[in-house]
């Protein structure tokens, strides 16, 4: 039987495909750029790969006829001040497709909603549901609250604030109670409802069997990494300021910041666990599910981050738009140095950024990333989901991976933080050869006065960089 998955390259979907796939369904899944998307070569027979934008009714075409089931699991929250309209649009579009379909089952992924004010955020989804409701297919809608899971954004952002502060002077909605679920369990659930006439039709609220206030997440979430923690809980801070709070902490964007406020002042309690019951699940612990993140995480195991998918400023990015670098009204800083070690030198610049660093001045790359921030950028912090593999669309630091060819021995960076322009990094080893380059596409006298503004900065971190890429591997 085919199963239609859109958001295939988001968190959760990159973690439920291999699990439909070992369960014996064809997938189809549903991208919005091909080239962002890359599966294990074991499960490519049983998968096909289509592009689809929910908003753009030209692609809904591309759909096929003969799905049997599909999972909804696309939401806007995070790139757009209209991700409810653009939510709701998205739903309908879906919704109209599908009734072309021989689907008989739809599967919604969404957020509890148990409380008569809503945030924003927790307003549209439910509003996606209502639209999704009104299909020709049974509709079955499954309501979490915090999923924690290696690479979930909760979890990060908790951990960022847990990991950098050990006193924390912060806002009352840390009093808010929410049940949070491991991911593990959110997988099993959404698997174990597929094909399953006794929930066509119905939806329910899913969580752990514990309820906590995010002030005690934290505080455990410290005990797991043996960690003392102070927290002081005060009514002073606004959402603004709240926004701002965890923005700057945390390696969220300022948009998901406001969001994540917005729908942290309202509880998150499941109504009841009667689909836990009823899949005969027992949920991990909420310490349960933080220790197996680590275990993941230690491991290099992550088969997903919520970052992959968090852009600046470029809602419909497509990596083919950036892929050839512009020659024309560009500037340049094209650097070369010998290699004595091939491979060592492209295991040094596949490791580049995240926890690695930029082996050179670490402290000009974190201050230019503080200063990213200042102006609404994504920083440094998201850093990148694998220490060592590396696959065209991952974040890196606050560039995106638009190439990146061992074979070819070519890494293509585009650059994701605010510039009057648009920038790229390049490293590509031809013959004995490193060239580096970065390119500057500026716009207007403002993205010319930048370029002159940090050229001697450049003078000083591309000249380092290529040295110790190359010094590094004789």
């Amino acid at each position: 039987m085919k199963v239609l998955l859109t958001g295939a390259t988001g968190y959760i979907g990159k973690r439920l495909l291999p699990v439909l796939v070992d369960q014996g369904y064809f997938v189809i899944c549903c991208v919005r750029d091909k080239n962002k998307f890359h599966p294990e070569k074991s499960i490519q027979e049983n998968i096909q790969v289509i592009e689809v934008d929910l908003n753009d009714k030209s692609t809904l075409g591309n759909i096929p006829d003969d799905i049997d089931f599909a999972y909804y699991l696309v939401h806007s929250m995070s790139s757009s001040k209209d991700f409810d309209e653009m939510e709701k649009r998205s739903a309908i579009n879906f919704r109209e497709r599908l009734n072309q379909t021989n689907a008989r089952q739809v599967i919604y992924l969404s957020g509890i909603v148990n409380s008569q004010t809503l945030s924003r955020h927790l307003n549209s989804r439910k509003n996606v549901e209502t639209e999704l409701s009104r299909g020709n297919y049974s509709l079955t809608t499954v309501r979490a609250g915090i999923i924690i899971g290696s690479g979930s954004a909760s979890f990060e952002i908790i951990r960022d604030l847990v990991e950098k502060l050990p006193v924390m002077i912060a806002p009352k909605w840390l009093r808010t109670r929410c049940q949070p679920i491991g991911i593990s369990d959110v997988i099993k659930i959404l698997v174990g409802i597929l094909n399953n006439d006794k929930t066509f039709g119905h939806s329910y609220d899913i969580g752990g069997d514990e309820i906590l206030t995010y002030k005690e997440m934290l505080l455990e979430f410290a005990s797991v990494r043996g960690l003392k923690r102070y927290i002081v809980t005060v009514p002073v801070m606004t959402p603004r300021i709240s926004s701002y709070w965890l923005y700057f902490i945390t390696s969220t964007s300022y948009k998901l910041a406001t969001s994540l406020v917005d729908s942290m002042k309202v509880e998150v309690i499941a109504k009841d666990n009667e689909l836990i019951q009823l899949l005969g699940i027992k949920p991990l612990s909420y310490k349960e599910s933080v220790r197996l993140a680590f275990r993941k995480i230690d491991q290099n195991e992550i088969l997903s981050s919520w970052k992959d998918s968090m852009v600046s400023g470029r809602l419909n990015f497509k990596i083919s738009d950036y892929i050839k670098v512009p020659t024309y009204g560009c500037f340049k800083d094209i650097r070369q140095m010998q290699v004595t070690d091939i491979d060592a030198c492209l295991d040094n610049i596949w490791r580049i950024g995240g926890d690695t660093g930029w082996y050179y001045a670490n402290w000009l790359w974190e201050l230019r990333g503080f200063m990213d921030k200042l102006f609404g950028g994504v920083g440094l912090r998201r850093g990148r989901t694998n220490s060592t593999q590396i696959q065209p669309g991952d974040t890196l630091d606050f560039w995106r991976v638009i190439y990146a060819s061992k074979e070819e021995r070519r890494l293509l960076l585009f650059a994701e933080m605010k510039l009057p322009g648009e920038a790229w990094l390049e490293f590509h080893i031809q013959g004995d050869t490193l060239i580096q380059t970065a390119t500057f596409r500026p716009k207007g006298l403002s993205g010319r006065m930048y370029w002159y503004a940090v050229l001697p900065l450049h003078g000083i971190l591309f000249k380092g960089l290529i040295r110790k890429l190359t010094r590094h591997s004789s």
